[in-house]
């Protein structure tokens, strides 16, 4: 019971104004946690730096990237399944990233140059990446997912070009890199990362996985056993934070387990605000 008096007590909140978070990632990623950050800032500073960040489901990044910048942690590493992702990190955390940046800033934005790209069979990890960039910026809501289509009006009637910042990117990119020695990539399983690492205390998990309903529509790889995850997250020595869709599943789960569970209130990109669950041992400081 203990649990559920924690969901009716939460105090309404507003939500963040996501324009005052530095935009670090190169991505615009559907169901990124932009919004999240300053409660992010919250949670680690207590730790003055002297742990080691993991993200199993990095995604868009913007959490491990405010991690690095911001010297939140020790080591970060990031954590991604989906190859088209995770092109882009090694591209841009590796040697080629000017190559990257050169094809960026090239790009000449129309409809028959964007699919010129999209068709083609990608023959090396940066190839890949730039393809990946540019779906991600052109598509609608930058979905990645299989059947999402290019943006047709777009802002203001300005169709594609509204959604195509070359110079933003190529700045982005270049402040990663000069952070880049603070950061881990792995192409990898993000449950077979937590099960790795559960066991050091001075590790500490944001973990993001795919959401129960929207993960379908939005990601490649949107199946996961959430049960297992909850039952491998109850092993974890350090602290960890999961965030989720507020989902009655999930709700019941985090019960099961004895976490401590809160409705936070976010914006989405339409302009609507709705709750989703932060999830964790200790949510005192939320």
């Amino acid at each position: 019971m203990k649990q559920l008096q924690l969901f009716d007590d939460i105090e309404i909140q507003k939500p963040v104004n996501v324009a005052s978070v530095p935009m670090r990632s190169p991505f615009r990623y559907a169901g990124g946690k932009t919004w999240f950050i300053p409660y992010i800032r919250k949670w680690l500073r207590k730790y003055k730096g002297r742990i080691d960040f993991i993200e199993p489901f990095v995604g868009g990044g913007i959490v491990s990237l405010t991690v690095a910048f911001e010297n939140l942690a020790q080591t970060i590493l990031m954590v991604e399944k989906d190859e088209d992702v995770a092109s882009v990190w090694k591209t841009i955390l590796g040697k080629e990233y000017n190559w990257l940046i050169d094809q960026i800033i090239n790009f000449e934005v129309t409809h028959k140059a964007a699919n010129e790209v999209f068709i083609q069979s990608p023959k090396s990890t940066r190839q890949r990446a730039f393809q990946t960039i540019l779906r991600n910026r052109l598509q609608h809501g930058g979905i990645l997912a299989h059947g999402a289509g290019l943006l047709k009006n777009g802002e203001n009637g300005k169709g594609l070009k509204s959604r195509w910042y070359p110079e933003t990117l190529k700045k982005r990119i270049c402040n990663i890199q000069e952070i880049k020695h603070k950061i881990q990539f792995l192409t990898g399983n993000g449950i077979e990362t937590i099960c790795k690492h559960s066991r050091d205390p001075h590790t500490v998990f944001f973990i993001d996985p795919p959401y129960t309903v929207a993960g379908r529509r939005l990601y490649k790889y949107h199946k996961i056993d959430h049960e297992e995850l909850f039952d491998l997250i109850s092993t974890v020595e350090g602290d960890f934070i999961l965030t989720y869709d507020d989902a009655e599943e999930i709700e019941q789960l985090a019960i099961q387990h004895n976490f401590m569970v809160k409705r936070v209130i976010m914006k989405t990109t339409h302009h609507t605000t709705k709750y989703e669950l932060v999830i964790g041992n200790n949510l005192n400081w939320l």
